[in-house]
């Protein structure tokens, strides 16, 4: 017998934004992260998890990585008992890790993840990275796989292709991409007999990633923006002393005070208004909430989205070190940027 209830302060649903995909299906505009970092153990992740579909959200944002979906699928499984929420209702992701790429490992990783989520199908699955460069967990920003290296397109699509199979055999409804650039995306596009639903990126007031976040609109690929609070709980293995904070700038913080909001909302708001679809994580029943409200009412005003375009400092924090390869000069060379 389940215990889910929803609620009395549940935001109505029906009230979240919605996106349409290439292939027709609808997905609401903001997710709820399941990324604990180093911080949230797996059952604290699950029990925010309850929290979420409790207030209102629909959207799931999971990975084979995390190491939480068995937890979040016992999850999954008492609120789909309770009657109280259908599966048609739900927008579940998952996402292939990096040393699951080879021939056939990808659909035994996706088969794993529909088992621990307790699910008959996915309606979106990523490749995490474009990369099969495995860094072990824990690990920090000086870590260097000796099977690691450059981005190989061959291997990619050899990727590419089982997701496509994935689809095909009705076990994901939707596939995408992650952590991707203009390059690659090109390649992709040119190679793919399904082309990619989604893309999710980096991507907050700090770091807007113009030009890719328009190639990805012209193509009719949905942004999915992770970090959008520009991730103030990320890893060490993560972190520069030159990185910014979104939450802690001037025009951020006068527009929060024009609403009365806090500042992690206004960037949500930013987020949803401009067409990507934000992932917020929280273990705090109250932010839970307020970051699903904020995208339901009191819109930013024009004014006021201009102001924010105006303060992108091209502040990538999610570098990643620990995808390079031992010959690597600098992190950009996984983004195809020159290395400064």
């Amino acid at each position: 017998m389940s215990h889910f209830t929803i609620s009395p302060e549940a935001v109505d649903h029906t009230t979240i934004p919605k996106g349409k995909l290439r292939s027709g299906d609808t997905i609401p505009m903001i997710g709820f992260g399941t990324f604990g970092s180093d911080h949230a153990r797996p059952r604290e992740v699950a029990e925010a998890v309850l929290t979420a579909l409790s207030v209102g959200y629909r959207h799931l944002d999971c990975a084979s990585v995390y190491r939480n979906e068995v937890t979040i699928g016992e999850i999954l499984t008492e609120v789909l008992a309770s009657g109280l929420i259908k599966r048609e209702e739900l927008w579940i992701t998952s996402k292939v890790w990096n040393d699951k790429h080879g021939p056939g490992q990808v659909i035994a990783s996706c088969e794993q993840s529909l088992k621990d989520l307790q699910l008959d199908y996915l309606d979106l699955y990523l490749v995490h990275w474009p990369f099969r460069n495995y860094h072990p967990p824990g690990c920090d920003k000086s870590s260097r796989s000796p099977d690691a290296h450059p981005y190989r397109h061959e291997e990619y699509m050899e990727t590419w292709e089982q997701l496509e199979q994935l689809k095909q055999r009705g076990l994901v409804r939707n596939i995408g991409t992650s952590n991707m650039t203009i390059r690659k995306m090109e390649l992709l596009l040119k190679d793919a007999s399904h082309k990619p639903d989604c893309c999710e990126l980096e991507l907050h007031p700090h770091f807007q990633q113009p030009e890719l976040f328009s190639y990805l609109q012209e193509h009719q690929i949905q942004p999915v923006g992770f970090s959008p609070l520009g991730s103030p709980n990320r890893p060490e293995r993560d972190r520069d002393p030159g990185d910014t904070n979104p939450l802690e700038d001037p025009v951020i913080l006068a527009i929060a005070a024009e609403h009365q909001i806090h500042p992690a909302l206004v960037c949500l708001k930013w987020a949803v208004q401009r067409g990507q679809i934000p992932i917020p994580f929280s273990l705090n029943p109250r932010n839970i909430r307020s970051n699903l409200l904020a995208v339901t009412e009191d819109p930013l005003s024009q004014s006021e989205l201009d102001m924010i375009t105006g303060i992108d400092r091209n502040c990538r924090l999610i570098k990643g070190y620990v995808f390079l390869w031992e010959t690597a000069q600098g992190w950009q060379e996984l983004w195809d940027e020159p290395v400064m």
